[in-house]
Protein backbone atom coordinates (compact mmCIF):
# COMPACT_ATOMS: atom_id res chain seq x y z
CA UNK A 1 0.00 0.00 0.00
CA UNK A 2 0.97 3.56 -0.37
CA UNK A 3 2.53 5.89 1.95
CA UNK A 4 3.06 9.39 2.23
CA UNK A 5 4.88 11.61 3.91
CA UNK A 6 3.30 14.79 5.02
CA UNK A 7 5.17 18.09 6.70
CA UNK A 8 3.31 20.94 7.78
CA UNK A 9 5.89 23.70 7.49
CA UNK A 10 5.30 27.31 8.76
CA UNK A 11 6.06 30.38 6.56
CA UNK A 12 10.02 30.79 5.81
CA UNK A 13 11.64 33.42 3.53
CA UNK A 14 13.43 32.07 1.47
CA UNK A 15 17.24 31.74 1.48
CA UNK A 16 20.20 30.20 -0.06
CA UNK A 17 19.86 27.04 2.54
CA UNK A 18 16.19 26.21 1.33
CA UNK A 19 17.25 26.80 -2.35
CA UNK A 20 19.71 24.33 -1.30
CA UNK A 21 17.62 21.72 0.27
CA UNK A 22 15.03 21.68 -2.54
CA UNK A 23 17.73 21.77 -5.19
CA UNK A 24 18.67 18.22 -3.46
CA UNK A 25 16.12 16.37 -1.95
CA UNK A 26 15.12 14.93 -5.36
CA UNK A 27 18.29 12.95 -5.33
CA UNK A 28 17.46 11.76 -1.83
CA UNK A 29 13.83 11.00 -2.73
CA UNK A 30 15.00 8.55 -6.36
CA UNK A 31 16.17 5.71 -4.62
CA UNK A 32 13.14 5.22 -3.03
CA UNK A 33 11.00 5.76 -5.41
CA UNK A 34 9.27 8.97 -3.91
CA UNK A 35 7.40 11.37 -5.60
CA UNK A 36 6.23 14.53 -4.66
CA UNK A 37 2.64 14.76 -4.82
CA UNK A 38 1.89 18.22 -3.46
CA UNK A 39 4.93 20.86 -3.01
CA UNK A 40 4.44 24.37 -1.45
CA UNK A 41 1.75 25.99 -2.14
CA UNK A 42 -0.97 28.63 -0.90
CA UNK A 43 -3.92 26.11 0.78
CA UNK A 44 -7.23 26.61 0.91
CA UNK A 45 -8.37 26.32 4.41
CA UNK A 46 -11.85 25.14 4.67
CA UNK A 47 -12.02 24.32 8.63
CA UNK A 48 -9.70 25.84 11.43
CA UNK A 49 -6.25 26.99 10.84
CA UNK A 50 -3.31 26.47 8.55
CA UNK A 51 -0.52 28.42 9.12
CA UNK A 52 2.02 28.07 6.34
CA UNK A 53 2.19 25.35 3.53
CA UNK A 54 1.77 21.62 2.79
CA UNK A 55 4.45 19.11 1.57
CA UNK A 56 3.35 15.72 0.78
CA UNK A 57 5.42 12.85 -0.94
CA UNK A 58 4.30 9.42 -2.05
CA UNK A 59 6.29 6.34 -1.99
CA UNK A 60 5.37 2.61 -2.51
CA UNK A 61 4.97 1.51 1.06
CA UNK A 62 6.04 2.68 4.64
CA UNK A 63 9.29 1.32 4.78
CA UNK A 64 10.58 3.29 1.16
CA UNK A 65 9.11 6.28 3.35
CA UNK A 66 10.92 5.71 6.57
CA UNK A 67 14.69 4.68 4.33
CA UNK A 68 14.24 7.35 2.92
CA UNK A 69 13.82 9.99 6.04
CA UNK A 70 16.62 7.84 7.68
CA UNK A 71 19.24 7.77 4.68
CA UNK A 72 22.29 9.96 4.98
CA UNK A 73 21.61 11.65 1.46
CA UNK A 74 18.12 13.13 3.18
CA UNK A 75 19.77 13.23 6.62
CA UNK A 76 22.70 15.03 5.28
CA UNK A 77 20.49 17.78 3.57
CA UNK A 78 17.74 17.89 6.61
CA UNK A 79 19.55 20.75 8.41
CA UNK A 80 19.24 23.42 5.56
CA UNK A 81 15.13 23.08 6.25
CA UNK A 82 15.23 22.81 10.05
CA UNK A 83 17.16 25.65 10.23
CA UNK A 84 14.57 27.73 8.43
CA UNK A 85 11.24 26.37 8.43
CA UNK A 86 9.62 24.86 11.30
CA UNK A 87 7.15 22.50 11.22
CA UNK A 88 5.52 18.62 11.63
CA UNK A 89 5.92 16.31 9.48
CA UNK A 90 5.05 12.68 9.73
CA UNK A 91 4.95 9.19 7.55
CA UNK A 92 1.63 7.66 7.52
CA UNK A 93 -0.04 4.87 5.20
CA UNK A 94 -2.41 5.42 2.77
CA UNK A 95 -5.34 3.35 1.79
CA UNK A 96 -5.53 0.81 -1.22
CA UNK A 97 -7.43 1.37 -4.52
CA UNK A 98 -10.11 -0.48 -3.26
CA UNK A 99 -10.90 1.03 -0.23
CA UNK A 100 -13.96 1.94 0.93
CA UNK A 101 -15.16 3.95 3.51
CA UNK A 102 -18.22 1.93 4.81
CA UNK A 103 -16.09 -1.19 5.04
CA UNK A 104 -14.94 0.38 8.16
CA UNK A 105 -18.33 1.98 9.79
CA UNK A 106 -18.92 -1.50 9.36
CA UNK A 107 -16.67 -3.09 11.36
CA UNK A 108 -16.91 0.24 13.75
CA UNK A 109 -20.39 -0.97 14.26
CA UNK A 110 -19.62 -3.93 14.83
CA UNK A 111 -17.23 -3.40 17.47
CA UNK A 112 -19.47 -1.50 19.33
CA UNK A 113 -21.89 -3.83 19.58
Amino acid sequence: MPAFALAHLHTSKNNDDIVEYIDKIQATLDPYQGRFRVHGGTPEVIEGEWPGTVVIIEFPDVEHARDWYASPAYQEILPLRLRHLPGSAIIIQGVGPDYDPRRTAAKLREAAG
